[in-house]
Order: structure tokens, then C-alpha cells, then sequence
């Protein structure tokens, strides 16, 4: 990979608009699987990914520091980093394989044993999906946006074939078609490191990488933690109250994707500190963020028909977790500056003491804060009351969203004391005043008596691009910062069509 300019917007809206498009891939591929299995099922396929996250949660520790490396031109850090993180996931794969009887036969899920064992080999495809995405975030990030796309349109066109096609069960075919996409992914990133492969090994990274990855793995297993909520749910609640959960978390967390639009801030903060890139990416990610949460919190029952009209009743959910995903969003963000601006690793060396007294330590910290606080309070409120599988869903919603905030707290007051943050007030009002706007309208249009009661995927879709093309042209009028992206993007598309 050689050295580019990192450009900060334009490699935000790259993988922005990749995700963008993979909202719709996610959402056509949801809906295969959600409209082909009963809600049981559904919840199935939550806890299959669900119990693969434990066996993947190393997977983005050593990418972690090889990216910082690789930013920093460390001849061989990219080569060091996939190989290593190969070595994890062959790891992992062993331990996975003799304990799967034994998690199957606790969920008493032995009817299902195919599924979890055809998950197996995203195990080691997600290892390297980390360590090769970590590489080209340093160097290349839009190129992040280019992989996302094959994957995505790859993972619905086997979908079709493989789930609506009745090829196999839908939670088999659902799995093997992520599998094969994710594979076409690997190859993709693969060629884009031919020139890295050449390089050298160097095992003295790995040497520095494990002493620094001490803390990651520590917050790793805290992350890990704190996601117990959600076998928790599985368990106590049933297949039914994680299946809604799953659904209402399909929608929220399309929010989250606007985070990608400040993608590049991180390893541009690593190269050069500067505060205005900060002002820049706050401004370009709550432009996104801010509509896309009113839009979920204004018809939260028409979102969730896109998956089943059945998941209707996970409305109150959708609304918790969108507001969740807002303040997971800022959370990103904010989590961006604080890495960037660590400083104790430049020497190509991360000496542990100066790692444990860092601020990058503190806010490893905060999952197991988050876990403290959510996991008693869960066993709680699912073994001490008795409530239907929406309460439950909603009630672990509001749990973890409570915790969130609250971590986020602690994060923006850290980050506070890191660098100097000026917050564009002034465009967030018009952005919020833009949004009101458009949410209204698209309230007043579901209330008219020819709007269907139950709508069509498509109708939906047409809402959603009127209710954004609205927010778009009421945007563009009222923020100069708006007309002069609108602009710039538009230059650049024309650019891209003279080359």
C-alpha cells in the first residue's frame, strides 16, 4: 500500500455511502431470513452470532496496534499483522470445535448443531477481515468502502439462491452465503496487500503488540461481558424476547453507520493532531446521525415491517435503541480522538507502564462499569418479574442504554481533558430544526386514510429517500457547511466520471 493523503470527508463518504447501500443489502437479507423462519428461529440466529462473538473477541486486538504501526510507516507491520492475527483465529477454531456439544446442550439448542457449526469458519475469516481492514485504514480507508459492497451484494445474491431458493434450511443458507461473501471480501483485501506480503516479518512488533494487548484484551473481555445481557435475554426471556430485540437492533443500528463518515479521523489524528479535523468530522457525522435518529423515532412501526409485520410490536424497543445508537455514535467519535491522540506507542515501542497510566487505559475500562451496572440489574428484572417477550426485550433495551449514556459521560469527560473540542452548536440547531421538519412530514403523511396500514417494503423505502431528499433541500438552504459538501461532492463525482 503506498503512502496517500489521507482525505477525511471524502474517505468518510466512501464508506459511508458503502454502508448506505449495505442498509439495504442488510435489510433485503434480514428480510430473506426473518420472512423464511418463525420468530424462534429468528432468535436462533441472534444467539448463533451472539456465541461466535465470544470465540472472535480477540480478533481485533493486534489489528489494533498494526494499525497505529502501519499509520506510522513501520516496514512490515501489515504482513506481521495478518499473519499474527492468523495464528489467533486457528487458536480460537481449536477451542471452539470441542466445547460446541457442550453449548449446543446448554441452550438446548442440539437440534441446531449444523448452524453452529457451519459458523466455525467465520472465525478465522473475521480474524482476517480485522487485520487486513485495520491495514488499509491506515493507508487507503475508502478502499474499506469498495470491500463492503462486494461482500454485501455478494451475501444477498446467495441469499436468494441458497434461502429463497430452499437450497438449504434458511439458518444454513443464511450462514454459508455470509461465509462465501465474507471470503470474496478477504480476496479483494488480499490483492490491495500483494506489495505489503512481500515485506518481511518482523516478530519484534508481535513482542510490543502483546504487551500492549494486555489492554485490549482486557477491554475485549469486558465488551464480552457486558454482551451477556443478551444470552441472558436468550435464556430467561426466550427465543421470542431476543428475536424482537434482534429486529428493533437491525433498524437502530443504522444510525451507527453515520460514525463511518469520521473513519478517517483516527488515523489522520495519529499523523498530525489538528482540532479543526475534529470540528469537521462532528459536524459531517450529526448532519447524518441527527435525521436518521428522528426518522427511526417517527415511525419505528413502519421499519420494523420491512423485516415482519410481527416485529410491529417492537416498536418501543426501536425507539430505546435508536436513541441508544445516537449516543453509541458520539461515543465513536469521541473514542476516535482519544486514540489518535495517544502518543506513548511512536517509538514503535508500548512500554506497559506508560500504557496502564494512559487515558486509552481509563476508557478500556468502562465495559466492565457498563457490565456492573447491567447484568445484575437484567438477571433482575428477567428472573423477578414475569413478562412477555417484549417487555423483556424492552426492558434489557432500556438496561443497556441507561449504562451507555453513562459510560459516555465518563468518556466525554476524559476526552475533554485530551484535546481541545470546539462543538459546532450552531449547525447541530439547524441540523435538529432541519430534522423536526422532515419528521413531522412523514408524520402527517402516515396518518392519511390512504396510507395503507400495513405498507409494502417498497412504499416504505419511498418514504424513507422523500423524507431525506427533504431534509437534504431544507439543510442545503439554511447551513453554508451543507452547500459547501453538497458541493464538493458533487465536483468530485464529476471528476471521478472525466477520469
Amino acid at each position: 500500500m503506498a503512502k496517500d493523503e489521507i482525505r477525511i470527508q471524502y474517505s468518510g463518504f466512501i464508506i459511508f455511502s458503502a454502508e448506505i447501500v449495505s442498509v439495504a443489502t442488510g435489510l433485503a437479507f434480514q428480510y430473506m431470513i426473518a420472512r423464511s423462519t418463525t420468530p424462534q428461529e429468528y432468535g436462533v440466529w441472534f444467539n448463533v452470532n451472539d456465541v461466535l462473538a465470544y470465540f472472535t473477541v480477540f480478533a481485533g486486538i493486534m489489528p489494533f496496534w498494526a494499525m497505529r504501526f502501519v499509520a506510522r510507516n513501520e516496514k512490515g507491520a501489515a504482513k506481521t499483522g495478518v499473519l499474527a492475527n492468523l495464528v489467533i483465529s486457528i487458536a480460537a477454531t481449536f477451542i471452539y470445535l470441542p466445547v460446541l456439544p457442550l453449548i449446543t446442550s446448554a441452550l438446548h439448542m442440539q437440534e441446531y448443531t449444523s448452524v453452529y457449526l457451519l459458523i466455525t469458519a467465520q472465525i478465522i475469516e473475521l480474524h482476517l477481515l480485522n487485520a487486513f481492514e485495520a491495514n488499509l485504514r491506515a493507508k487507503k480507508p475508502q478502499t474499506l468502502g469498495y470491500g463492503l459492497l462486494i461482500a454485501e451484494i455478494l451475501k444477498v445474491f446467495l441469499g436468494c439462491m441458497l434461502i429463497f431458493g430452499k437450497i438449504l434450511s434458511p439458518l444454513e443458507g443464511a450462514v454459508i452465503s455470509l461465509t462465501l461473501a465474507i471470503a470474496a471480501q478477504i480476496i479483494y483485501y488480499l490483492k490491495l496487500h500483494v506489495e505489503d506480503l512481500k515485506q518481511n516479518v518482523n516478530w519484534a512488533y508481535v513482542k510490543e503488540w502483546a504487551k500492549g494487548s494486555i489492554a485490549n484484551i482486557y477491554n475485549a473481555l469486558g465488551n464480552q461481558i457486558a454482551a451477556f445481557t443478551f444470552i441472558m435475554l436468550f435464556t430467561y426471556g426466550g427465543e421470542n424476547a431476543r428475536s424482537n430485540y434482534g429486529a428493533a437492533f437491525q433498524i437502530a443500528n443504522i444510525i451507527t453507520y453515520s460514525s463511518f463518515l469520521a473513519f478517517a479521523l483516527y488515523p489522520k489524528l495519529l499523523a498530525e493532531k489538528s482540532s479543526s479535523d475534529i470540528t469537521t468530522s462532528i459536524k459531517t457525522v450529526l448532519m447524518f446521525a441527527i435525521p436518521m435518529t428522528a426518522g427511526a423515532l417517527t415511525v419505528p412501526d413502519l421499519y420494523l415491517t420491512i423485516l415482519n409485520p410481527a416485529y410491529q410490536q417492537s416498536k418501543q424497543v426501536l425507539i430505546v435503541l435508536a436513541v441508544d445508537s445516537f449516543v453509541v455514535t458520539i461515543s465513536t467519535l469521541y473514542s476516535f480522538v482519544l486514540y489518535g491522540f495517544e502518543r506513548f506507542d511512536e517509538e514503535a515501542k508500548i512500554p506497559f507502564r506508560e500504557l496502564v497510566k494512559s487515558r486509552l487505559f481509563i476508557a478500556f475500562s468502562l465495559p466492565y462499569i457498563h457490565s456492573a451496572i447491567t447484568i445484575p440489574l437484567t438477571y433482575y428484572v428477567l428472573t423477578f418479574y414475569t413478562l412477555d417477550p417484549i417487555r423483556s426485550a424492552l426492558a434489557v433495551a432500556i438496561i443497556n442504554s441507561a449504562a451507555r449514556f453513562a459510560m459516555f459521560l465518563i468518556l466525554y469527560a476524559i476526552v475533554r481533558r485530551t484535546a481541545k473540542i470546539i462543538i459546532p452548536w450552531k449547525n447541530i440547531s439547524k441540523y435538529v430544526f432541519a430534522s423536526i421538519i422532515m419528521a413531522s412530514v412523514l408524520r402527517c403523511i402516515t396518518k392519511f386514510p390512504q396510507f395503507p396500514e400495513v405498507p409494502k417494503v417498497h412504499q416504505i423505502l419511498g418514504l424513507t429517500a422523500f423524507g431525506g431528499l427533504l431534509y437534504i433541500a431544507v439543510i442545503v438552504l439554511i447551513d453554508m457547511d451543507a452547500q459547501m459538501l453538497t458541493k464538493s461532492i458533487w465536483l468530485e463525482i464529476k471528476s471521478k466520471l472525466n477520469v
